[in-house]
Formats: structure tokens, sequence, C-alpha cells
């Protein structure tokens, strides 16, 4: 049985992005329903799978990761809080074919831009 999970990355400070509040969605027919909230770790990532086992449906889920409030809160360790910050809320949008497969769905940012990739 496959699972999902994620990471998030800082990359304008060169390191993981501990404290990033983030929202799963699976997306049925245009409404949305929410599984689950979580808080990634110091290590930028969440201490369990978003999704495992039989919990993974063939669905397309999103994932709402809430990078304004972590960069304006000083989550950037000694750097202080980053007032110009131009992204708030960024969300993946993405779509389970397999079950049986890994989805792994990093997120790396900065207050300005990010970017992000299907890994293993």
């Amino acid at each position: 049985m496959g699972k999902l999970s994620t990471h998030v990355l800082d990359t304008a400070h060169g390191k993981p992005a501990g404290g990033v509040a983030i929202r799963l969605v699976r997306v049925d027919a245009g409404a949305e329903r929410e599984l689950l909230r979580v808080v990634t770790n110091a290590d930028g990532r969440t201490d369990k799978p978003l999704l495992a086992g039989e919990e993974l449906q063939t669905a397309t889920y999103e994932l709402h990761f809430d990078v304004g409030a972590y960069f304006a809160g000083g989550a950037v360790g000694n750097v202080g809080p980053t007032s110009a910050a131009f992204l708030g809320i960024v969300t993946v949008r993405f779509t389970v074919t397999n079950t049986a497969e890994n989805y792994h769905v990093p997120l790396l940012v900065s207050p300005w831009s990010y970017t992000t990739y299907r890994g293993s």
C-alpha cells in the first residue's frame, strides 16, 4: 500500500521550514473535503505520512501550505520576520492514480517564490 507525504524547505535561508501549517483536502466533483491539518516539525516534515494504506484513495487532492504565516512569524531563526513576503497560502493540486505507489510532495519555498515536484 502507498502513502502520501510532504516536507517544506525554506530556500531563502537554506533550512527546513519547521512550523508551517498544512491543510490536506480531497476534491470530489468540485467539492472540497478537508481530511486533516498538520504542522511541520523542526525537520520541515510531518511526524507521520499524511495518508497511508487504505486512507490513500484514487482522487484529486490539494495541499495548502500557510507559508505567509511562516515567514511573517519570524520562523526563520535569527533573521526575524520577513515583512515583504509575497506569498500567503501555496496550494498544490495533484491526482493520485495508483494507491500502491508512494506520493511525496515537497515544497521548496521563499517569501517570493516556490517550486514543487513529485518525489518518491
